[in-house]
């Protein structure tokens, strides 16, 4: 299909394909960069919880000055302010976002701004690529095309935060009943919760930097919001887990009724450790049904050919001879 007709003067389908195929390679460039570049996750994770702090104190001691995000409007910003977008959508992102490990003030902003950017950028890339992938593509294919590349740009911002908060909430439940064997020992050592909060988030700092990044915060959160228990919210607000949920009730009903957080911790921790016992146990069991297919696909023709093979070359001998 000729696209001349279709593009604007001075633009060629040459020029078109040499552009993606630039983009193409400072994507490749990017990700590369990205994977090979070391990630200072200690001091990301300090200027965190540094901000957080700033924040909290600002709150507290100067409540009714005008927030910092209403001072630094930008473009995306004001263009999101006059859409007007419902507030539960918006505090639903926030809490996903916040769940993914994004944090900053802008974060929202971009994330809105991605989800109304996305699907018309897409959406033309779509149509414009269509004819260059199908030949002859029939004004219709190439419409299907568009509308291809608009519903992913509708859906992909979306999955990349899920995607990412999915992951991140593995790998803290995953870490999590060795961290509360820490809380127990501290409990024991006599530490109150702020002090426990700090040294377990300290200690886990190397082997799991997202639930120390969480840990930490939540310290901060305590020693700034006037409730206690605003902070164990927000904990369980920012990780989606129902372990999480279960530790937070469980120091809430210690910090409320007075209970020995001691014991209540160990109890929870051997929950959690047999929970994750039985996960990896269902996984064995679910193993050879897995494994059913690859054996039939891989390994059973090989193993057919070896054992049977060198008997069909001798009859296949034998009946040339004859």
């Amino acid at each position: 299909m000729n696209l001349a007709p279709y593009l604007p003067p001075g633009v060629t389908p040459n020029l078109l394909v040499e552009l993606a195929a630039g983009g193409a390679n400072v994507v490749a460039l990017f990700v590369l960069y990205r994977a090979f570049s070391p990630t200072e996750v200690i001091g990301a994770r300090a200027r965190s919880h540094a901000k957080r702090r700033r924040e909290l104190r600002g709150a507290v001691l100067n409540a009714p000055r005008p927030s910092r995000r209403q001072k630094q409007v930008t473009l995306v910003r004001s263009l999101l302010e006059k859409l007007k977008l419902n507030r539960g959508e918006v505090r639903k992102s926030a809490d996903l976002l916040a769940q993914a490990g994004f944090r900053s003030a802008d974060a929202q902003t971009l994330f809105q701004g991605f989800r109304l950017g996305a699907p018309p950028v897409l959406g033309l890339v779509g149509w414009l690529i269509t004819p260059l992938l199908v030949r002859h593509a029939s004004p219709l294919i190439q419409c299907v095309g568009g509308l291809a590349g608009l519903g992913m740009g509708a859906y992909a911002p979306v999955m990349f935060v899920n995607n990412a908060a999915t992951n991140r909430g593995q790998k803290i439940q995953k870490q999590l009943p060795d961290a509360l064997d820490l809380f127990v020992i501290c409990a024991e050592a006599g530490l109150g919760l702020d002090a426990a909060f700090l040294r377990v988030a300290r200690e886990t700092g190397a082997s799991s930097p997202e639930l120390s990044d969480e840990l930490g915060l939540t310290a901060i959160e305590l020693g700034f919001l006037p409730n206690r228990r605003d902070a164990l919210n927000n904990l369980s607000r920012r990780v989606n887990l129902a372990a999480i949920r279960s530790f937070t009730n469980t120091l809430s009903q210690t910090e409320k009724y007075g209970t020995p957080l001691t014991q209540s911790l160990r109890v929870l921790s051997s929950e959690f450790r047999t929970e994750r016992l039985m996960k990896a146990e269902e996984k064995a069991a679910r193993l050879p049904a897995t494994l059913t297919v690859p054996m039939i696909c891989f390994i059973l023709p090989p193993l057919f050919i070896v054992l049977i093979g060198p008997a069909i070359i001798q009859v296949m001998g034998v009946m040339s001879h004859h």
